[in-house]
């Protein structure tokens, strides 16, 4: 029996069993077995084998301070979105499966460079291999932020769907990771501790679903009310979590009304990339959702440089700024000036564990 025709069985018998107390157990077994064959499958993929056969990847260089897929349906407009917000042409027409590889292009806003991914179009059934699903959910796992974009006729129906491929394909959107901690050990057994009262999960669900992993002496602690997928996805170790937008594309097309209540979808973003509607308040959002902070540089007795300034993640250290400069940079590291609201005097005198706010200026001092 094949890999996909096991997860579908597993999946019918999820799906005919009631869900109560009694139950709970052989749910948390059922959903662990799923996850460990969605990782063979997951290897499989990578490995050229299983359904994705001899069909090559998207090879494309990572460029800029981050990198940004387009995943949805055919047809929704993601090469239109491509074409209007970058520089490069990716192919737009009337019939569906326009883009059949990974188009890059590159977008500068607030001094950052913005890597746009415009990937095929996925149909149901991706995760499983159907289409070239496997090979566009492969390249999203590696965005820092997933731009959803959704037909607004159709997007409730469109992004439950979409959803289901990612989340299947080991992609959390828009949520980080479960605050659990599991150590192995050489004997003992299972050993549980909890900070605050679980309402999903007990002793029994615990040690199935870790039997099911050969993992019999445990020290786990849990530190938020977690649910069975949350303590898999643990386990598993290889959830990419990231952010997401859905990207509300054709509002030309619906009235104000409806257009209120689609809004009340959180973390959208309503856009007409045929008119070009409310591209700058995507850019706006694009940004939000990236959490970057922008650093500018101030060479000794110089005005600073407000042209080039350099992008990282938020709450960076001096070091982080120093390492991103030059890897050699911290070795010869004395002190540095810093001006902005992460200080309190402007300048003041910090070290390299200080920690920097957005459009900071930082002089670095060297030793002699």
């Amino acid at each position: 029996m094949s890999v996909l025709n096991k997860i579908a069985d597993i999946e019918a018998e999820m799906a005919r069993t009631q869900k109560n107390k009694a139950t709970m157990g052989h749910i948390g077994l059922l959903k662990a077995k799923l996850a460990k064959l969605r990782r063979e499958l997951l290897t499989e993929s990578k490995s050229g084998g299983g359904g994705g056969g001899g069909i090559p990847g998207f090879d494309v260089a990572r460029t800029g301070d981050a990198r940004i897929g387009y995943v949805g349906f055919p047809s929704v407009g993601k090469s239109s979105l491509l074409n209007k917000l970058t520089n490069t042409f990716s192919e737009v027409a009337e019939y569906e499966f326009t883009t059949l590889t990974c188009v890059p292009g590159v977008v500068r806003y607030k001094g950052a460079k913005l890597q746009m991914l415009d990937l095929p179009g996925i149909i149901e059934g991706a995760k499983d291999g159907k289409g070239r699903g496997r090979q566009v959910i492969a390249v999203a796992r590696t965005c820092n932020l997933i731009l959803l974009i959704l037909d607004v006729l159709k997007p409730v129906t469109h992004k439950l769907i979409i959803e289901r491929e990612l989340e299947g394909y080991g992609i959390r959107m828009n949520t980080s990771p479960p605050n659990i901690s599991i150590k192995t050990k050489e004997r003992g057994g299972l050993n549980m501790s909890t900070t605050v009262k679980l309402s999903y999960l007990d002793s029994d669900i615990v040690s199935n679903v870790l039997k099911e992993y050969r993992m019999l002496s445990v020290d786990v602690c849990f530190k938020q009310d977690a649910t069975v997928d949350e303590f898999v996805d643990v386990i598993e170790g290889n959830r990419v979590y990231t952010a997401c937008i859905y990207v509300m594309n054709k509002i030309d097309q619906i009235t104000i009304e409806e257009l209120d209540i689609i809004n009340r979808i959180p973390h959208n973003c309503p856009i007409s990339a045929k008119d070009e509607w409310n591209l700058d308040g995507l850019l706006d959002c694009i940004w939000d959702h990236l959490d970057l902070v922008r650093i500018y540089t101030k060479p000794k007795g110089q005005i600073p440089d407000y042209n080039e300034p350099v992008i990282l993640p938020s709450n960076p250290t001096i070091e982080q700024f120093c390492n991103k400069l030059h890897r050699n940079m911290i070795k010869t590291f004395k002190h540095a000036w810093v001006w902005g609201s992460s200080v309190k005097h402007n300048p003041q005198k910090v070290g390299k564990d200080h920690v920097l706010r957005d459009e900071d200026i930082v002089q670095i001092v060297k030793k002699n």
